[in-house]
């Protein structure tokens, strides 16, 4: 197994070798369940995936593409950056091959689940990402749930991208996912990717903190985080997430777990649940969201352009 210091072992930033942004999975992790890739795809190339015995969905994050798997072809329009527009995906089932094409080129998140359900390939339309607004004030946050538990069909895999204005906090309050309770609580690794606004030519940047739950390997993490960089969550009580103020933060959180359950079942820090109690008395931010899903397309779902 990969050995890492205790920071690298949470903390990861944007890979050196091309084409991979970030290459995480149960082995490099050091955990079970979930997986990232995120690949920059020049124009007129392609990436293969083999998806073994996990799950996937192919997200665009910039860009468009082609996708190829099970004797399906999706064509997903993507959009031009993760701040722009809700994208459209794709699902990949267990046990494929598949291909990726793009004649302009962009960069592509694998969100992955060790999965026991070989479950169809399926096209996941833009239109029917249902856009959700949590918080209120400096809590506000956009919630993109395109394939969050309930909402699009998956054996283990759950992920949804967050999207939080400059100098508001995210993944509050903090909250944890480490112990299996029926009803009450969900175990699930979790991983967050980053992504920024820039303000002219100064990059964006935010802070991940992570505090030890008393459960798992007690995961302590401040971490200064920047685009391309990841966290991986195996354990502790997650939040916030800061964005630094003039910088919008995005973040694509891949989450999955032992349970034969899937549901993202949350129990929030006792110290600071009472900031909940505020919201209903406090405005949204005004800013948000920063989008919403685009009309739905009549063509979507025809067996010639984009097969269930």
């Amino acid at each position: 197994m990969t050995t890492h210091s205790r920071r690298e072992r949470h903390l990861r930033g944007r890979s050196a070798r091309e084409p991979y942004v970030q290459r995480i999975d149960p082995r490099t992790a050091g955990w079970r369940h979930s997986s990232l890739l995120v690949v920059d795809v020049p124009p007129g190339g392609e990436h293969t995936l083999s998806t073994g015995g996990s799950e996937w969905i192919v997200l665009p994050l910039a860009g468009a593409c082609t996708v190829e798997v099970d004797g399906a072809t999706f064509e997903l329009a993507g959009r031009a950056s993760v701040f722009e527009a809700v994208s459209d995906f794709a699902y990949l089932p267990r046990a494929a091959e598949s291909r990726l094409t793009t004649a302009a080129g962009g960069r592509f998140a694998y969100a992955g689940a060790v999965c026991e359900n070989r479950l169809p390939a399926r096209y996941g339309p833009a239109s029917g990402v249902p856009v959700e607004l949590r918080g209120a004030g400096t809590c506000s946050r956009q919630v993109n749930n395109f394939a969050a538990a309930g909402v699009f069909p998956a054996d283990r895999l759950i992920a949804v991208e967050v999207l939080t204005p400059g100098g508001n906090w995210s993944s509050y309050p903090p909250h944890k996912h480490d112990l299996h309770e029926p009803g009450v609580e969900a175990e699930l690794e979790e991983i967050y990717y980053y992504e920024f606004t820039p303000h002219g030519a100064t990059d964006g940047y935010g802070f991940q903190r992570v505090t030890p739950s008393g459960h798992g390997e007690s995961t302590d993490v401040l971490a200064e985080v920047r685009g391309g960089d990841a966290v991986l969550i195996p354990d502790g009580w997650h939040g916030p997430s800061a964005a630094a103020p003039g910088h919008h933060m995005y973040y694509l959180n891949v989450m999955a777990g032992p349970s034969g359950e899937r549901e993202w079942l949350i129990r929030d820090h006792p110290d600071h649940a009472w900031i909940r109690r505020s919201w209903p008395h406090t405005p949204v931010d005004g800013r948000l969201p920063l989008y919403g899903p685009p009309p739905a397309d009549p063509a979507e779902g025809t067996a010639d352009r984009r097969p269930a």
